[in-house]
């Protein structure tokens, strides 16, 4: 199996205004999304092309909207931002980079 492209845990994911869970995991392998609970179980996933992943405006720097399969989540991906004073780009934008870059949008 292939290694992961991107992974990130520790990621809150509400849709709508109901938290699906608050220790989450999102991860892009072979082509496709993932958004999965603390437990490992499947809340969604999708080829990462016919997903959209974009910055709320007027959020915080680690949250991100991912509209998969009709379905527009949001996730709070803070728990991997760096650390004050540490060079490095918020986790958001970390995932909307992968996003883009796998599925061949080079920016």
């Amino acid at each position: 199996m292939a290694e992961p492209e991107f992974t990130a845990t520790g990621v809150r994911i509400d849709k709508r205004l109901r938290s699906l869970t608050r220790a989450g995991q999102v991860r892009i392998r072979d082509g496709r999304l993932q958004l999965l609970t603390s437990y490992g179980s499947e809340i969604d996933s999708a080829p990462v092309q016919a997903v959209r992943a974009s910055k709320p405006w007027f959020a915080s720097d680690d949250r991100a909207l991912a509209d998969l399969n009709g379905q527009r989540y949001s996730l709070t991906l803070g728990d991997h931002d760096p650390a004050p004073g540490e060079p490095g780009p918020p986790a958001a934008r970390r995932f909307i980079e992968a996003v883009r870059r796998a599925a061949g949008h080079d920016r």
